[in-house]
């Protein structure tokens, strides 16, 4: 089986799973996958969001149920955790479809969330309408970025071989001499 097959056979459920936590590289190299003819657009983009909206999903229920046990133990940003669940009370609609497009936000900002005792009645449509734009957004940069990288990407797939064959002999080699070497000290041990 190639790289491609796997992909082409795998892709959609790697997806669902890889975009569950952090999932904007996964997304962009699907939207190439898309491109090059591997996986459907439009699969993509609901395989994405769906992944992202039950992490999302599972993270803010983890927030509500637990959430000011798990915000207790980061005293030093306390400060920062109450301007962040000001803004979560002042403006539900723009933080909950943000948070998913703010780098380094996306574990915490549904924890937050939920901390914060959003009702899930707000918070499920939101999370759903952030979710389709998030997919849709990234996977239509990664589709645009096909377009460059297709050529590179059809020349690594015909060179990948080769280069396993080389790490798993230098991987072999590399073994075969830190077995000499424990060998070796173990001899010496004995003496």
């Amino acid at each position: 089986m190639d790289i491609n097959s796997l992909i082409a056979h795998y892709g959609y459920a790697a997806l669902v799973v890889g975009s569950m936590a952090e999932g904007e590289t996964i997304t962009l190299l699907a939207g190439v996958a898309a491109h090059q003819g591997l996986l459907r657009f439009p699969l993509v983009v609901a395989a994405v969001a769906l992944g992202g909206m039950i992490g999302d999903q599972v993270l803010y229920l983890l927030g509500l149920r637990f959430g000011s046990r798990l915000l207790g133990r980061f005293k030093k940003h306390r400060k920062k955790i109450h301007r962040a669940q000001r803004l979560i009370q002042n403006h539900p609609y723009l933080f909950v479809i943000g948070t998913r497009f703010m780098y380094g936000f996306r574990i915490i900002g549904p924890l937050l969330i939920g901390a914060s005792r959003l009702p899930p009645k707000i918070f499920l449509p939101l999370n759903i309408v952030g979710a389709i734009a998030w997919a849709l957004i990234f996977t239509s940069i990664g589709y645009a970025g096909g377009e460059m990288i297709g050529p590179w990407l059809h020349s690594l797939d015909q060179h990948l071989k080769h280069w396993i064959w080389v790490i798993l002999a230098v991987a072999i080699v590399v073994g075969i001499r830190l077995g000499f070497m424990y060998r070796e000290k173990r001899r010496e041990k004995r003496r």
